[in-house]
């Protein structure tokens, strides 16, 4: 966990965000306990339980009584479409406004992206580090 990443409990409710998004964790599976969550990334367990709680109240995850919290169906889908919201206004509609700035025409632009989209796949996209939820 890193202070410059933001509050804790918002990195621990991205991670597991971003396990779902990789297919860590799936529809039902169970996510990681607040005491394990705790444990592994050396935090309070009330830290935890907030991450925990900011997804549940996002319907990512739901509270099974005794069992502990597990992945919704439609998790996967919420969390791609709050992500695409997001990339459209925090990269497309800026790229869009430089671009009309500059007098780029959208074939162009379109042309750019294309170019960069072409670059992209002679990179691999490896994950770097080891998982960051226990248990993974």
């Amino acid at each position: 966990m890193d202070d410059a990443q933001g509050p804790l409990f918002e990195q621990i409710a991205r991670l597991i965000v971003d396990a779902i998004v990789a297919g860590s964790l799936n529809p039902g599976d169970r996510a990681p306990s607040q005491n394990e969550l705790a444990r592994f990334h050396n935090v309070n367990p009330a830290t935890a339980r907030k991450g925990l709680s900011i997804l549940v109240e996002r319907n990512i995850l739901h509270k099974r009584r005794g069992l502990g919290m597990f992945v919704t169906d439609d998790a996967k889908q919420l969390i791609l479409a709050d992500r695409t919201r997001d990339f459209a206004a925090d990269y497309v509609a800026p790229l869009v406004r430089e671009a009309r700035a500059l007098n780029i025409s959208g074939t162009h632009l379109h042309d750019l992206i294309d170019q960069a989209l072409l670059d992209q796949v002679d990179r691999a996209d490896t994950p770097s580090g080891p998982d960051a939820l226990p248990g993974r």
